[in-house]
Order: C-alpha cells, then structure tokens, then sequence
C-alpha cells in the first residue's frame, strides 16, 4: 500500500488528473447547492406557495414539480419539500405524486445545461465573473438580492467545475481506458448502473453524476453503452436523499418518499430492460433528426427514458398514490398527525402546519357548540377532549418552531396564530352550555338572539370548511356585531322590564345569562375566524384580541 502511494506521489500527471477531478465534482456540488439555496430563498415563499396552488391534478402537479425542480436544479430539494407539505398536510399525497414524477423528469434539464453549454462550449472561464459578481451581491446587497448573488456564484462555479472535470477526464482516457470494461450483457450494465448508483449517493447529488457521466463520455472515458447505464444508475441513486428525509417522519412522508423510491426504481427497471430499444431509437434520431452524437445524445437517452416513465406512471397517479396508501396507512390522531418534527427545520410549512390542526379543532369545536345549543344529541364530550388534547400538542409544537426574523409575514402569521390559539383555548371553556342556560335556550325570548347565533356559527362552519367565497370573515363579524348590539339593547330592557314586574327576578338573570354566554360564544368564534379564515390575516399584523 505504501509502495502505491510512493508511486502515485511520483505520477505527477495521475495527480494532476486527481487533483482535477475530485476539485471538478467539488466545484460542480458547490455551485448546485449555491445555485439551489440561492435561488429558493431569492423566491422566498412564493415559490412554495405556488408549488401548493398548481398541484390541482396530477397533470398540473407533474408540470409544478418540472418546473420548480429545473428553476432550483434539484429534484432531491423538491422532493424534500413536497415530503415537508405532504407532512404539513399542505399537499394531498395522490397530487404530491405528480409532483414527485415531475422532479425526476425535470432534473433532466441539467444534462441539457452541461451537454449544450458546458461541453460544447468553454463557458469556465467565462463564468469567472459570474462568480465575482455574485460573491458581491452576496456580500454587498441588501434583502434577498444578496441570495440571488449567490445563486450567480453557483451558476458559475457549475461551469468552472465541468471544465476542471473535462480537464481531468481528458487525463484519464489517456491513462486508464475505461470503456473496455464490459459494457454488454446484464452483468456489465449492473456494474455500470451500480456505480452510477454510488456515485449518486456520495455526491449526494444526481446532477452532479449525471454531470461527470457526461464529461467522462465527451472525453472518449467511457463508452456510450457504459454512460447510458451509468445515467440509470444516477435515476435510481437520487432516491437515497428522499428515503433519508422520511426517516423518523410522518406517514405521508413516508409514502412520498416511497412513492419517489418506486418511481425510480421502476423507471430504471424499464430502461435496463428496453435499454437495446431506447439505444436504437436515440440512433434513430441522430441519423434521421440531425441528434449530436455524444453527450447530446446522452442527455437526450436520459430525458427519454424519463419520459417513459411518467407516460406509464401519471394516468394512473391516483391508483399508485391508493396502493401506498395502503401500504403505508396512517393510524395517528386525526388533528395532529402532521404535527411533523421534520417540519421545524422549515418555519413556514410548520406554521402552515399548525394553522391546519387549528382550523379542524375549531370546525370539531363549532359543531359542538352548534349541537348544544339546539340541544341535538352529539359525542360532546369525545370531541371535546380531542380537540383539547390537540391545542395542547399544537401549543407545544408551536412553542418549538425557529423564528424566521428576515421573514415578516411569518413573524405576523405567529402572532395571528398566537390570537387564534388563545380564542380557541377559551371557547373550550364555553363548550358547555350551564344547565340554566340550556333551559333559556329553548324559550321563545332567547329565539332572536339564538336565530343569530346560528347564522353566525353556519358561516363560520363553511368558511372554515372552504365552502364559503369572497371575504366570509367579514359577514361573521357582521354577526358577532349584530349579537352584541342585541345584547347590549336587552340588557336595560329586560332589567327595567324586570323592575317593573313583568319579568320574574330568576327568570330575567338566566335570560341575561343566556345572553352573555351566547355573545362570549360568538366573540370567540368570530376571533378565530378572524385569525385563521383569511390569507390576508398572514401578512397583517393585528394587536385586537
């Protein structure tokens, strides 16, 4: 062993080639990651939000996954986020599919990028003051122009490292040729799949072989059977870093990442098996549609076989997503069962997060409510304790979430939801009607007042649920204005009434009481309404409680 690093020391070109490549994968990682932090915190949350708003079908989650992961060239970090909404229950898991199926086609568009741009052109040198551009901004500039600096830097580090790879590549195919490895017959394309595979999963970055598969084949490395297999096994490899954020996590987390692990690995099953195929028909198009040979046509099998894959998988998304599912059942408490802890690491999905379990706990607490007050037959008291078991869970995991002090929504999404937990606390307090007042609420005196209360506990109620449009907070105020006016309009009545002798002294203070738990009932709900029925309330700080 030592005799070989005596020798190796000696090869000055060997570590030339070494120094080249292994600075060359470096440089491609590093610039990745810049590139991709950079760029999803340039975005902010509107990137994830509209991840959230166009995942309506799988059609249209398969295309947000495409384009958010060839915006930030990433697929392990959209996979990470759909696991996080998935967790948050931001995302129905059958849409989180698609855009699972999306990620892995669009992390194709990198052997595009490198094929195209970095290969066939030497952008290396001219990406240097890509660099110090952005390591400026970085420096220099103020709000998230300083990340979409770095995201610059990391677009230009990409490029100086595929050169340095090509450099180091070139040395290689001089030194060792790797395409008489055998690159025929199963065993030859497991091996190649298999080292694709580990490549993956030490680079931590599928781009990042993918990258280095392309160099290798520019350079004359590797043959272009060993690169198509090398490519299958990189598909496969980038399932590691989703299966490794799903340990510990939630069940729908879970299912994503196995959703993700399935794909894949069905995917690159097809392609070692229709490998012959896919390899005639790339000869096709470069005879008959003018396709580069090399690592053009190499980006292009990738994208192709991708394809493939999402042409089986997306029309049957919702029985893939019902087979998981059933593989993976959730049996958690239904309220906070995406109470996640991987959640903590990302502010805003937790917070969107605990913003759901409030809103199911007041939807369980107003249908209580609602039942009591027309005395209806209800399972109160298994409500009741569900939903405080949940406060208490959702207090808790509240008090753990990382402030965000750059973000100031979410610093005013934390107090609105500080409001709402506290409102929600305290109507628990009033989940009971007192015996007195149950007996006022079936005398024809408190009916005005009760006909209100409905009204107000129906809107909230579809609201709540998302049946209601327009600005329905709005009108539950209205109610909670006209209930209070009410009361403050009986209260000197019914007390000179009283004086008067035509109400008896008991009767007129159970009506009085009546009167106020029904108005504290309603203030409540309408304060949570309030805090939690409206995305304007996420960016609107308020100091009314």
């Amino acid at each position: 062993m030592l005799h070989f690093f005596t020798k190796l020391i000696k090869n000055r070109p060997m570590i030339a080639m070494l120094f080249k490549l292994v600075g060359g994968i470096g440089l491609f990682v590093l610039g990745m990651i810049l590139l991709t932090d950079g760029l999803k915190s340039f975005a902010g949350q509107s990137l994830k939000k509209a991840l959230m708003r166009f995942t309506g079908t799988p059609l249209k989650a398969f295309a947000s996954g495409t384009l958010a992961t060839m915006m930030v060239q990433s697929s392990s970090a959209t996979t990470v986020t759909v696991i996080g909404f998935v967790s948050a229950g931001l995302l129905a898991f059958p849409n989180a599919v698609g855009v699972v199926l999306g990620a892995s086609f669009g992390t194709t568009g990198t052997g595009w990028i490198v094929s195209v741009l970095g290969l066939k052109i030497s952008v290396g040198f001219y990406a240097l003051p890509l660099v110090g551009i952005g390591a400026f901004l970085k420096l220099l500039a103020q709000s998230r122009w300083k990340y979409f600096g770095m995201a610059m830097a990391g677009f230009g580090l990409i490029f100086i490292g595929i050169e340095s790879l090509q450099e180091g590549m070139g040395v290689i195919s001089t030194q060792f040729n790797l395409a008489q490895l055998p690159s025929f017959g199963l065993w030859g394309h497991l091996l190649a799949m298999t080292i694709g595979a580990l490549m993956t999963v030490v680079m931590q970055s599928s781009s990042a072989a993918v990258a280095t598969t392309l160099t290798a084949l520019h350079t004359g490395a590797v043959s272009f059977d060993q690169a198509a297999s090398l490519v299958i096994g990189a598909a496969v490899g980038t399932t590691v870093t989703g299966a490794l954020a799903a340990i510990g996590a939630s069940v729908p987390a879970r299912r994503t990442a196995l959703a993700h692990v399935l794909f894949n690995l069905a995917t690159g099953l097809i392609a070692v098996i229709f490998l012959p195929g896919l390899l005639w028909i790339i000869g096709l198009m470069q005879s008959y549609l003018g396709l580069d040979p090399g690592a053009v046509s190499l980006a292009a099998f990738h994208t192709f076989f991708i394809a493939v894959g999402v042409v089986i998988f997306l029309p049957f998304a919702g029985r893939f997503a019902r087979f998981i599912e059933k593989t993976l059942p959730d049996k958690g408490p239904e309220l906070t069962r995406h109470l996640d802890d991987s959640l903590l690491h990302a502010p805003f999905v937790a917070m969107e997060a605990t913003k759901r379990v409030m809103k199911k706990s007041a939807i369980l607490l107003l249908q209580g409510v609602y039942a009591g007050m027309y005395n209806h037959r209800h399972n109160a008291g298994r409500s009741l304790i569900m939903v405080q078991e949940a406060l208490d869970k959702t207090r808790e995991f509240f008090a753990r979430i990382p402030n965000a002090s750059e973000e100031e929504p979410l610093s005013n999404n934390r107090v609105n939801q500080m409001h709402a937990l506290d409102h929600l606390m305290r109507l628990t307090t009033h989940f009971y009607p007192p015996a007195r007042v149950r007996f006022m609420l079936t005398r024809q005196e408190l009916q005005p007042a009760l006909k209100i209360a409905g009204e107000l506990l129906e809107l909230a109620l579809s609201g709540l649920q998302d049946k209601q449009g327009g600005d329905w907070t709005a009108k539950v105020e209205q109610k909670a204005g006209e209930l209070a006016e009410l009361r403050r309009q009986e209260r000197p009545l019914v007390i000179g009434q009283t004086a008067g002798g035509t109400w008896e002294p008991s009767l007129a203070l159970e009506f009085l009481d009546a009167m106020r738990w029904l108005d504290r009932v309603c203030y409540h709900i309408w304060r949570i309404c309030h805090y939690l029925g409206s995305d304007q309330n996420d960016t609107m700080l308020s100091s009314n409680s």
